[in-house]
């Protein structure tokens, strides 16, 4: 049976079966429905700009995008971002997937808190940020049909989504602090983790091991 949500249809393949299974199974229902409605507002906004994505590669995209925060690809300490986009090239590779087609999703999730690259790029890339802006921070909502929004608002309640989802960030990022230098990550931490302070590019410069 086909699933469609707001006019969106899921793609029925089995990679998208398993990457489904894998994020209700490996992280938690705030990031499962999260990662979906990334899925459903990217495919939306990319029909508003006339971009084609190829929906499985979009699908994949959007549901690993934030897997890195709560779970760490590797025992080297990196950008959630990349952890992320580690698992889904993975993931990909290992289903059969071609080279080109894994570093589209790689880029898609690297890049997704990264402002005003992503939409120069892949549609895929284009397409996971934008779903991502609207999900966190409600980006050109107005630009979509309220009965769509509801519908998917109804499949993936959002909850206390902005309380729930900032947590997702400490509990995944203050272990690794150094990995949000220079990222919109690093203003979670100021915020929430008593005694963090951010280290500035003006800093980094002055402190070099260089007379002038």
């Amino acid at each position: 049976m086909t699933d469609i949500i707001a006019g969106v249809e899921i793609p029925g393949t089995s990679a998208v079966a398993e990457a489904t299974e894998f994020l209700r199974e490996r992280t938690n229902p705030l990031i499962f429905h999260h990662s979906r409605r990334v899925f459903l507002f990217g495919s939306l906004h990319a029909h508003v700009r006339d971009l084609r994505p190829d929906p499985e590669l979009l699908y994949i995209s959007a549901m690993f995008h934030d897997a890195g925060l709560v779970i760490p690809f590797s025992e080297t300490q990196q950008r959630f971002e990349l952890d992320g986009a580690d698992h889904a090239q993975n993931f990909l590779l290992e289903r059969g997937f071609s080279q080109s087609s894994a570093e589209v999703v790689w880029r898609a999730i690297a890049l997704h808190t990264t402002p005003g690259i992503p939409g120069r790029m892949d549609p895929e890339v284009a397409a996971t940020n934008y779903g991502v802006l609207t999900d966190a921070i409600g980006w050109e909502l107005d630009e979509l049909e309220r009965d769509r929004t509801d519908e998917i608002i109804a499949a993936h309640p959002r909850g206390d989504f902005k309380r729930e989802f900032l947590q997702v960030f400490v509990d995944g990022l203050k272990g690794r602090p150094d990995t949000t230098y220079g990222t919109v990550n690093a203003d979670v931490l100021e915020h929430f983790v008593p005694g963090y302070r951010r280290t500035s590019m003006v800093e980094r410069i002055l402190d070099a091991p260089w007379p002038r």
